[in-house]
């Protein structure tokens, strides 16, 4: 059973075989050689006495050149977006006959005089069409810019052939369409995120009324559009939307995927050839993930197409030479996002799970939502039960890009707010700081507190103290809390010696890290926020501009930055303007020593019964992760010996630590355990 597509074209087929039959009954009459077996293999002298005294005029039952054809929709649909003149249409209908009707294999190796070619050739289809060979209006119709071939419809090959002996083929996609094959080629299948009705799957995915107005501008003919990204905008939804309500269906094509394409133009011209098939607009996009060349946005503009990119960065006018209308999109409200998120579960949410509550300081667009809300679903079937807010927080996780990895070591947290041994205080402010990135969405957007002069919406903190105090765990437990990852920067792969290689790398963390929710760590701040000074040579120069660089960089973030130093006195004052907590990390005194033994010393440790932990806290005046260390070393030195750990452990642990601090052990601090030491209380420091 055909389809209505198929009976249309057939029909059309079945017109030409007429016009076809005349054509050959006419070579017939006055071929001398129709009966030989060998006919097309070789040329007898009959045959090259016809070839001299004849002309090569159209063929007899040819149509008009210039004559209009009625034909199913498809055809004209396709004819009428791509330009194509009635000519044009039918030298298509005589390159694609044999791909819908094999006899006219034989019937073109007949005409050819060649059993061997059986596709039309430029001579023939031009002859069939009702010009002559020489004429220049049929010629131009095949060349690399005319319509048939700029939109991928028909492909010339043997290109090494002269001219009217190359033959034409439609690609299989284009026979596949006209037949009413509405599958996307597969040639697509990597390039192409989403087709059909993108941007209208769930009505709470897009700001209608913004929907409405890019629609309206597509129907009045506006075919370019660039629309600033920031995360969380569903920037890509919004477009496809507004293409679907302005009539057309959708392409959502991956530019870095397009441009990483091994034959980036043949990739083109497959898109614009599905395009052009189906009526619809490109969505292209994110323009930034095209890499270092310029996005392929020429080669994808079409008078026909309505085009629209989106990205998070600012148009640049090299992409094209038609200025495109600019669009700058906002981020969804975290009640609109918690209403994708519900649509997304469908009801599979556990009693008391508030996705809002749960989800509101990630940033994430409604594509990111409805992933999450797969791998949340996936989380929660592994365990067995309803999506929780742990499952949605997880679910959200999976959305974080990777290119930050590249730059940033992550670090999955594993310790809570219950694992940190620090003053009331500095909890206090931790817990501020945790606050101010949950409700940001709050305080700057609800209740618009939002600071002039350009700044973002990021959170920044700064964590002061020496060595061993808490700093990078205070950080861990903040991203745990949130329900994010920690990325540690690795100063090795920012710090560069060539001037403007610092800035470059930090701009890539933080582009980076703006569209990915999680808690950025700057350890050992100092080292590139350090103070500025007085320029005396071309070095001071440059490290000043580094340095006004991340102040201005700073203001704009939009993410979770934490600093951590031990030299606060080496931080240039600017950066403590632009910080929102500052929190500095003490040496614990004796009482919260003791919580520290005794929290490093696991519950599942092995204790001997000599273990005092008050004497090691009164006694030894060590940071949070200087016990750690002391208390791992003695594990391991129980376990040689197959025993539970034992004062002799800890003390010699101790005594190593002091080592590695250069700090000598004195009778006074190590007492009565001074001669369980030994020769390590005795090494040198």
């Amino acid at each position: 059973m055909t389809s209505p597509a198929a009976e249309g074209l057939l029909a059309r087929v079945a017109e030409f075989e007429r016009r076809v039959a005349a054509v050959v009954g006419a070579r017939r009459d006055v071929d001398t050689n129709a009966d030989d077996p060998f006919r097309g293999l070789y040329l007898s002298d009959e045959a090259v006495d016809a070839l001299l005294a004849g002309r090569r005029e159209p063929l007899p039952g040819a149509p008009d050149p210039g004559g209009a054809r009625d034909g199913d929709d498809r055809l004209a649909g396709t004819a009428a977006r791509a330009g194509l003149t009635p000519l044009d249409v039918d030298l298509l209908m005589v390159a694609l006959a044999p791909d819908v009707d094999s006899r006219f294999e034989q019937f073109y190796g007949y005409l050819n005089d060649d059993v061997t070619r059986r596709r039309a050739t430029i001579g023939l289809a031009m002859r069939l069409c009702g010009l002559p060979e020489a004429a220049v209006a049929g010629r131009a119709r095949l060349d690399a810019a005319a319509p048939l071939c700029a939109s991928a419809l028909l492909s010339v090959d043997e290109t090494d052939r002269p001219f009217l002996s190359r033959t034409l083929r439609v690609p299989d996609r284009v026979v596949a369409f006209l037949l009413g094959d509405d599958r996307p080629d597969p040639m697509l299948a990597e390039l192409v995120e989403a087709t059909g009705d993108a941007g209208e799957r769930d009505g709470t995915e897009v700001d209608p009324a913004a929907a409405e107005r890019f629609a309206a501008a597509l129907s009045a003919g506006v075919r370019l559009v660039h629309m600033r990204q920031r995360p969380g905008s569903g920037t890509r939804e919004l477009a496809g939307a507004a293409a679907t309500r302005a009539g057309y269906e959708v392409l959502v094509v991956n530019a870095g995927r397009l441009a990483a394409e091994q034959d980036t133009a043949a990739a083109c011209r497959a898109v614009l050839r599905e395009v052009l098939l189906r009526g619809a607009a490109i969505v292209l996009g994110p323009l930034d993930a095209a890499g270092e060349q310029h996005p392929p946005v020429r080669q994808l503009r079409h008078p026909a197409v309505p085009l629209l990119c989106y990205g998070p960065g600012t148009w640049d006018p090299q992409w094209s030479d038609d200025p495109p209308m600019h669009v700058d999109t906002v981020p969804l409200m975290p009640t609109a996002r918690a209403r994708v998120w519900r649509a997304s579960l469908n009801g599979n949410l556990a009693p008391g799970a508030d996705p809002l509550a749960a989800t509101a300081h990630f940033v994430l667009d409604p594509g990111q939502i409805q992933r999450a809300a797969r791998a949340a679903a996936l989380y929660a079937l592994a365990d067995g039960g309803p999506v929780d807010a742990d499952h949605l927080r997880a679910g959200a996780r999976t959305q974080n890009a990777s290119g930050l990895q590249r730059l940033a070591r992550r670090i999955e947290p594993a310790v809570t707010w219950t694992d940190l041994v620090l003053p009331d205080h500095v909890l206090q402010l931790l817990q501020e700081l945790s606050a101010r990135a949950q409700f940001r969405d709050r305080v700057l957007d609800e209740w618009r507190m939002r600071p002039g002069g350009g700044r973002g919406r990021g959170v920044a903190g700064l964590f002061a103290g020496d060595s061993g105090t808490g700093k990078t765990m205070s950080a861990e437990v903040i991203a745990g809390a949130l329900g994010m990852d920690l990325y540690t920067v690795n100063l090795a792969s920012v710090v560069s010696k060539y001037i403007g290689e610092t800035e470059k790398n930090l701009e890539r963390i933080f582009a980076e890290a703006a569209g990915t929710n999680g808690v950025l760590l700057f350890d050992e701040a100092d080292a590139i926020f350090g103070k500025r000074s007085e320029v005396k040579d071309a070095h001071d120069r440059y490290a000043n501009i580094e340095s006004a660089y991340l102040l201005q960089r700073m203001e704009t973030f939009d993410g979770i930055a934490l600093l951590a130093t031990n030299l606060r006195a080496n931080l240039d004052e600017a950066f403590t303007r632009r910080l929102d907590v500052l929190v500095d990390f003490p040496l614990p005194e004796a009482p919260l020593r003791v919580r520290l033994w005794d929290r490093c010393l696991a519950p599942g440790l092995p204790r001997a019964g000599d273990i005092d932990l008050e004497f090691l806290a009164n006694q030894f005046e060590l940071a949070g992760g200087h016990i750690r260390s002391a208390s791992v070393t003695a594990a391991y030195l129980a376990a040689h010996d197959d025993r539970p750990v034992a004062m002799l452990d800890l003390v010699g642990a101790v005594a190593r630590e002091y080592r590695k601090l250069g700090r000598l052990c004195l009778p006074s601090e190590f007492g009565e355990y001074l001669a369980l030491v030994g020769d390590i209380a005795s090494a040198p420091g």
